[in-house]
């Protein structure tokens, strides 16, 4: 799959919004759009507002636009409110539970771990970081994999992790439980879904 390889930084100004871990410093420093008229753009259209939100959800989750078309059109086929729906896709894409849970530090770290063959879901390898997970789902590392370097640094990271109260965490031993999927009340997004309904519904 195709990804993002510049300045992640860049992004988060572009938004106006964390995307990352250690993007807290830059926003303060330059907290302006990228480029060299950054600070001397007009206010955006009402169709501008709303593509810079799907944008800021697509590169906060690393995913392209054909993949996440796809998470909306199957959010909006379901009963509910869509924008909920989506972000419920969203979050409970394996790559973000092992973010959510402490195993890796960013999300495009937890996607490289999930491809590497570390986590396993109900006893099973899973390699897949789109994979969807369900309530109810045991998300672990794999035994062989709690030995390499990179682990057993993050399992002092782990210790001190506190994780959504939709995912039940188990420190000690680099395993963690989906108590129920998420709702948008019990995720720290900031991310506004009914923009980017009203984005598609055009």
């Amino acid at each position: 799959m195709a990804r993002h390889t510049g300045p992640k930084s860049r992004l988060s100004r572009r938004v106006r919004a964390r995307l990352f871990p250690k993007d807290d410093k830059i926003l303060t420093k330059r907290n302006y759009p990228p480029g060299m008229h950054g600070q001397k753009r007009s206010r955006s259209s009402e169709y501008g507002v709303q593509l810079l939100e799907k944008q800021k959800a697509k590169w906060q989750y690393g995913l392209m636009e054909k993949q996440f078309r796809k998470y909306y059109e199957q959010a909006a086929k379901r009963k509910g409110q869509t924008g909920a729906q989506l972000i419920q896709y969203l979050e409970a894409r394996l790559d973000n539970v092992v973010f959510r849970l402490g195993f890796a530090q960013t999300r495009p770290q937890a996607r490289q771990i999930v491809s590497h063959g570390f986590i396993q879901v109900n006893g099973k390898k899973v390699s897949i970081p789109s994979y969807q997970v369900k309530a109810g789902d045991a998300v672990a590392v794999r035994e062989g994999k709690k030995a390499t370097k990179y682990m057993q640094i993050q399992k002092a990271i782990v210790a001190k992790h506190k994780a959504p109260d939709w995912l039940q965490l188990d420190g000690k031993n680099l395993s963690g439980k989906v108590v129920s999927l998420p709702t948008p009340e019990s995720i720290d997004s900031e991310i506004n879904t009914q923009l980017i309904v009203e984005l598609y519904s055009r």
